[in-house]
């Protein structure tokens, strides 16, 4: 398969430890929509290995701030535990469509990111998510470095393009290398 016709994945939750003795575990959200997974079905299970593995979600419910998750298949303890640290994932042509202006991180890791002047400052490699306060993580020939996920100094995403033009407040760079 060619790389650009994968299929991408997006978390929406990790599981982090199994729950009674049924095989049921408890996972962390991922998602800015809990609400997805009334209905959902099929999932998929990334594993730390890179693995991947296809399953059916048979139930699932909120619980004290986490996902309790059954899935088709895991009816022990022993086999639940084997989940454990797994990601839970669903293909990106299945996500929550989003409001005009805003984006999911794997939309924009991976773009250049260039100033008004056209000067490539490099490609965003991660982000990160400070409460009230969003940062795109930028790696190029300025080393590392921070910018804020602004309207006042992102001035244009195109994801199709994979480009994000800004207008860095002087000295931004170097302040927070």
């Amino acid at each position: 398969m060619e790389p650009a016709a994968r299929p991408s994945y997006i978390a929406i939750a990790r599981i982090v430890r199994t729950r009674g003795n049924r095989g049921e575990v408890l996972a962390d959200l991922h998602t800015d929509f809990p609400s997805r997974f009334d209905g959902l079905g099929e999932v998929w299970l990334e594993f730390d290995d890179g693995q991947r593995k296809h399953v059916t979600l048979e139930k699932s419910w909120s619980h004290k701030g986490r996902q309790v998750l059954r899935f088709a298949g895991i009816d022990s303890i022993s086999s639940a535990e084997e989940l454990v640290g797994a990601w839970v994932e669903v293909a990106s042509k299945d996500a929550v469509p989003l409001p005009e202006g805003v984006y999911y991180d794997h939309e924009l890791i991976g773009c250049s990111v260039r100033d008004v002047n056209g000067e490539l400052l490099g490609k965003i490699t991660d982000v990160m998510r400070i409460l009230g306060n969003n940062q795109l993580v930028v790696t190029g020939p300025h080393g590392e470095f921070m910018i804020p996920a602004v309207e006042a100094i992102c001035k244009s995403v195109s994801i199709a393009e994979k480009e994000i033009l800004v207008d860095l407040p002087e000295g931004l760079i170097d302040l927070n290398k």
